[in-house]
């Protein structure tokens, strides 16, 4: 099977988009495990709520700006990435605490990694939204997305601190996962900022080359 990608013909009938439906079917299964007995239920929430208005965003868009299966599958595991994030709080990932005891690290760095796939996995469905309603040229659509990652990464970064300083301290500590590092704000931008920054690179060196051409639908006339 080849995967659609930003230049190939988008077919904005669910049914006919048979990898996409699977899916979904996978992300519900795993949304289901996250939210039946989370670690902390009230930052389980908290975390959910900016996936429900993206997965709403994504059923109300679909008719009219169907993604690309790459843009899809890159979502799918972004939003993988949070749903355990979201079940175990960023700070208590198993991963993490893995990653820490193999490398030596000082603190549980999910989070971080997160972060790193804001950039890295959601600079590509941005770059195709621009290539199909501003510009089709790949390394100015690349550009833009860019701009508009960082600007996301630092959106965040304020709203996290609004709802943390609304809630109570305990929900508010959880659902930022700083864990006691006064500078993870500006290293989380900077980490989403390198992310896609990699990811245009490598994007841009599929398309110069043509490497995975024969994985793809070719582009649309």
């Amino acid at each position: 099977m080849k995967l659609s990608t930003a230049v190939s013909h988008i077919d904005n009938r669910l049914s006919a988009r048979h990898f996409l439906i699977g899916l979904m079917f996978a992300y519900a299964a795993i949304w289901i495990w996250a939210a039946w007995d989370p670690v902390y239920r009230f930052d389980w929430f908290l975390e959910n709520m900016l996936t429900i208005v993206t997965i709403i965003v994504l059923v109300a868009s679909f008719r009219r700006l169907p993604l690309s299966d790459i843009s899809y599958l890159l979502l799918f595991l972004f939003l993988v990435m949070h749903a355990v994030g979201g079940h175990y709080t960023y700070s208590e990932v198993p991963l993490g605490f893995w990653l820490q005891d193999a490398f030596g690290l000082s603190r549980n760095h999910f989070d971080r990694l997160v972060h790193f796939s804001f950039g890295f996995l959601l600079f590509y469905p941005m770059r195709e939204i621009i290539m199909r309603k501003v510009t089709r040229n790949s390394f100015q659509a690349g550009l833009f997305a860019i701009c508009l990652n960082a600007t996301g990464s630092g959106l965040f970064e304020i709203m996290e601190m609004l709802v943390a300083i609304t809630v109570s301290p305990e929900a508010g500590t959880a659902y930022l996962g700083t864990q006691g590092d006064e500078w993870d704000a500006q290293k989380d931008m900077a980490l989403a900022f390198g992310g896609s920054l990699i990811a245009m690179l490598l994007t841009e060196l599929a398309v110069r080359t043509g490497m995975l051409d024969k994985y793809l639908v070719p582009a649309r006339d």
